[in-house]
């Protein structure tokens, strides 16, 4: 692997000069990595590789953020945007495939009688949770899931809450993920005030003793609705999402990331109760109708359902998840991989079972060194194009990585032979979760 070289440091300074943080997203900064030793800029990708500035290749368990499903540079979905790109990219009316991949969303998603699309997951969480409060007249959230949206309704419970109204705050109620009885001591406290629980499915943590079934119940009882949201489980855990993974019924569910393979998309889908709602709302942009997008997510869905391709992703999860934890277990780390083989998150843990940073950053160090890409901060993904050979590389290479530790870090003091910057926690929880009084 060639170091950082001019080439990446220069851009790395005039993006510093004219973008805020570096980049649009945050989880794609220099800072969010061990910045120093990871590549700083992307030139192409392939399958499950992508090629830095500098022409080195890397091995991504990333996935672009966990929007690639299928893989870099997909054909099919290639072909379909350029197939589309020469009819036209946005008209002054509709476009019939708006309507071809709602119906094909509505005849792959469970109860999705009606579809909106929007550009980002952010905005279709935050478009269902307008109509939602539309459709009870309330106005409250009760609210689980990672954080991952970033509209005024939900930043005012996170760190990075500048520019949010104060009284937004007071509008969301956060609970834990398999704990029920918190979700129940929200509506408590707040009578006939919940428009709407915002829930991610599942996190890394399984759902346990029949929680989504209570947060149903509890949602039917109080006259809320539940709005799921899929962003990430969507066109991962299942085809047809975690509704039908986990046998749960959301009255909103929202999608992005996976559904179209890193183009810009996003939908609710829902029955016509709650959907029609929208016909009275002002939710509506120029670009929701772009056709580029559209076009490639027919492709994109299509393709999952004649090649199977979620059982593949799955099948390498695993083994690269059961393999990673054998491989950690001999050698006595404390590097287990945890949550789904679809969607893993590397966990360490120092001799006083603290989680470490550090422990991570090396190990993460390490495998980039060895042309293997994982976020630090962020999850691990598979898609359609991770092979068994892709796999195996990356279990070698984390023996490898187990044997330099061994060998080297003698005092416990992982950050001691860090050769860049540990990572900068993007955001962290501002609110506490509610619990049930005693």
């Amino acid at each position: 692997m060639k170091n950082n070289s001019t080439l990446s440091k220069n851009l790395l300074e005039r993006a510093r000069r004219v973008i805020p943080h570096q980049t649009g997203t945050f989880s794609r900064a220099a800072s969010s990595y061990v910045e120093g030793i990871y590549p700083l800029y992307v030139k192409s990708g392939h399958g499950s590789h992508f090629t830095d500035v500098e022409g080195n290749d890397y091995l991504d368990y990333l996935m672009a953020l966990g929007p690639i499903t299928l893989g870099y540079n997909y054909p099919v979905m290639n072909e379909a945007i350029i197939k589309q790109l020469n009819d036209g990219i946005l008209f002054s009316l509709p476009h019939p495939v708006e309507v071809e991949l709602s119906e094909l969303l509505s005849h792959t998603i469970p109860h999705a009688e009606m579809v909106k699309f929007e550009k980002s997951g952010s905005n279709a969480v935050t478009a269902a949770v307008r109509a939602a409060r539309a459709y009870t007249k309330k106005d409250m959230i009760a609210y689980c899931g990672t954080g991952g949206v970033w509209h005024d309704w939900q930043a005012a419970m996170v760190s990075r809450n500048g520019g949010v109204p104060k009284f937004n705050e007071e509008l969301i109620k956060i609970f834990d993920y398999n704990d029920p009885d918190g979700l129940e001591q929200i509506f408590e406290d707040n009578p006939e005030k919940i428009a709407a629980v915002v829930l991610e499915p599942t996190l890394f943590e399984e759902p346990k003793n029949d929680f989504l079934k209570k947060v149903r119940k509890i949602v039917n009882t109080h006259d809320s609705l539940l709005i799921l949201d899929e962003v990430v489980t969507g066109f991962r855990f299942d085809i047809a999402g975690a509704q039908k993974y986990f046998n749960i019924k959301g009255d909103m569910v929202c999608f992005g990331k996976g559904m179209a393979n890193g183009l810009p998309l996003s939908a609710i889908t829902g029955p016509a109760e709650f959907m029609k709602t929208f016909d009275d709302l002002w939710v509506s942009s120029t670009n929701n109708s772009e056709t580029l997008s559209m076009a490639g997510s027919m492709a994109v869905i299509t393709e999952m359902k004649e090649k199977n391709t979620i059982k593949h992703c799955w099948n390498m999860g695993e083994k690269l998840f059961k393999g990673w934890n054998k491989i950690a277990q001999e050698n006595g780390i404390n590097a287990q991989m945890t949550g789904y083989p679809i969607r893993m998150d590397l966990k360490c843990y120092d001799e006083n079972n603290s989680e470490s940073l550090s422990m991570k950053s090396l190990i993460s160090q390490e495998m980039i060194k060895q042309g293997i890409f994982m976020s630090i901060l962020g999850s691990s993904y598979i898609s359609y194009s991770h092979s068994i050979t892709d796999i195996e590389y990356t279990l070698k290479a984390f023996e490898n990585v187990c044997n330099y530790i061994a060998k080297k870090v003698l005092d416990n003091d992982y950050e001691k032979y860090l050769e860049g910057n540990l990572p900068k926690t993007i955001w962290s929880m501002k609110l506490s979760p509610i619990k049930k009084h005693n």
